[in-house]
């Protein structure tokens, strides 16, 4: 199974929906935290989903199970804690939060990616969900778009 990630930052709108459609995505789970904030541009809730359904033919899905804590957020963002710590945390609130199991593996049969704000997925909690998801259920395959 595929499971795609992107972030909206240092992406035009055009470069954005235009690897959407490329990928032939049908369905985009955000999981930021905020998702809508004025510095989000074309990726606030109700702009982004009405782009998703005119321009790719996608569904628009908020998961905030899947998005830290404000608490964690702050201490990664605001007060520049270093990347491992925050991995350790999130990691420890997916176990709590037991995504694996309260997730419905069905939903990801459809091309679906995971949305945040991050340009790169490296240093982005998007990341760690779906390696968290690769390690608790097998046979997926991630792309970073």
């Amino acid at each position: 199974m595929d499971i795609y990630s992107i972030g909206f930052t240092k992406k035009t709108a055009e470069q954005f929906f235009s690897h959407l459609k490329k990928e032939q995505i049908r369905r985009l789970l955000d999981v930021r935290l905020n998702n809508v904030s004025q510095l989000a541009g074309f990726a606030k809730r109700a702009d982004l989903k009405y782009f998703l359904k005119e321009i790719c033919d996608a569904e628009y899905i908020h998961e905030p199970m899947l998005a830290p804590t404000q608490e964690l957020m702050d201490s990664y963002k605001k007060e520049k804690g270093p990347w491992d710590r925050y991995a350790k945390k999130f990691l420890a609130l997916m176990e709590k939060r037991k995504i694996a199991s309260k997730l419905d593996r069905k939903q990801f049969s459809v091309r679906t990616v995971l949305l945040c704000s991050e340009a790169e997925a490296e240093h982005c909690h998007r990341k760690l969900v779906l390696d968290y998801l690769h390690d608790q259920w097998g046979g997926l395959r991630i792309r970073h778009l």
